[in-house]
């Protein structure tokens, strides 16, 4: 299961966003710094209000949401790459995941405190991201000294690192995360060797005060500490900024989701900011969810955006994958239209597709299948 960390500075909301997002209290939100010392683990339901439309058209006794996981890792200080605070363990905790989801607190409290004595949100990102690019610049150039001799040698590969790596460095030295370098696909390919930090996917979670998030969600631009991490974001990362209150979020915890949903109406708040999170990080994974629907069950299947019938077959068992046939296909969105399978039949919309087949996300299934034994 791909994992996404959750990272900030000290006091920024991180902690508490995790309880949030996990629906727990796993990680003990205190209003110091290094409350997280081990990351906390969490498995989050993507949620997915298609599943229970689903479950009406077919009948079915039981839904089953995909999920991904969550980790909260210890806060970062200026210095980390050098060992500073929880530094080493942060840079290797966060080399693990797949993902980063960047907290930003965007919200003044007098009664929180904030490690560097302000808040300024572009600064707090600025400090993370040089930490990351700083640890990477010594990671390359510790690579480029144990590469250079086979290279001199003649050996292929080497030679390819040390050039990518002779690429790489003035990009880092620059300030620049090694997401933002433009490469080749083959140079791209061998960048994932180098597991670096600023080579992660990132979003940024902008948690707002909870008097502020219902404006915020609905005109992010209105909010000026938000409006310069979405800028910020765009700009230096072509990256994503969603916006949370994560105090609000962990209000929920305890609700039932008709309780909940209930509290953020009176808010005035159409979307929990936390499911837009989940969703879009999930998405920032690569990942996409293809559908099965029953009298048994209405589950949601998690695959690689790509993916093509077979491997996406192959989610459900390996059996589906090698004996594949074909696959019933019918949008979501079509055959809530159509009201039924048979409805959608009629319209044209539901179709037979084979092993080239790019499985699209919210693609309706039924696969064909058949092992000799």
């Amino acid at each position: 299961m791909l994992k996404a960390g959750i990272v900030g500075l000290p006091n920024v909301g991180k902690s508490t966003l995790f309880n949030a997002v996990t629906r727990s209290r796993k990680a003990e939100a205190a209003n110091y710094p290094f409350c997280t010392i081990d990351p906390n683990v969490g498995i989050v339901v993507v949620p997915d209000p298609r599943l229970a439309v689903l479950s009406k058209i077919s009948g079915s006794q039981k839904l089953v949401p995909t999920a991904i996981e969550f980790v909260d890792i210890a806060g970062l200080v200026k210095g980390a790459s050098e060992g500073a605070g929880l530094g080493n363990q942060f840079l290797a905790n966060i080399r693990e995941t797949d993902a980063i989801v960047q907290v930003v607190r965007c919200f003044e409290n007098d009664d929180i405190i904030h490690e560097l004595g302000t808040v300024d949100p572009i600064r707090d990102i600025e400090i993370i991201n040089a930490e990351l690019i700083l640890a990477d610049i010594a990671a390359m150039e510790k690579r480029r000294v144990s590469r250079e001799k086979k290279a001199k040698s003649g050996d292929k590969e080497s030679k390819a690192e040390v050039e990518l790596i002779d690429k790489l460095l003035p990009h880092l030295n620059d300030g620049k995360p090694a997401l933002t370098l433009s490469l080749s696909d083959t140079e791209r390919e061998l960048l994932k060797d180098f597991f670096l930090l600023s080579d992660k996917r990132t979003i940024f979670a902008c948690n707002v005060a909870e008097d502020e998030l219902a404006a915020a969600q609905a005109d992010p631009d209105s909010h000026a500490m938000v409006a310069k991490v979405r800028k910020f974001a765009a700009e230096a990362h072509g990256a994503e900024a969603v916006v949370i209150s994560a105090k609000i979020e962990e209000e929920l915890v305890d609700l039932t989701p008709e309780e909940a949903a209930e509290l953020l109406n009176d808010m005035g708040i159409a979307d929990s900011g936390v499911s837009a999170l989940i969703r879009a990080v999930y998405h920032l994974l690569g990942l996409r969810t293809y559908l099965t629907t029953g009298v048994q069950e209405t589950r949601a299947w998690t695959i690689h955006e790509g993916d093509k019938a077979p491997a996406a077959a192959g989610v459900i068992h390996t059996d589906f994958e090698r004996g594949f046939i074909a696959a019933e296909v019918v949008h979501y969105d079509d055959l809530v239209t159509a009201g039924t399978k048979h409805g959608a039949k009629e319209a044209g919309k539901l179709r037979i597709e084979g092993k080239e087949y790019v499985v699209k996300d919210g693609d309706v299934i039924e696969f064909r299948f058949n092992v000799s034994k």
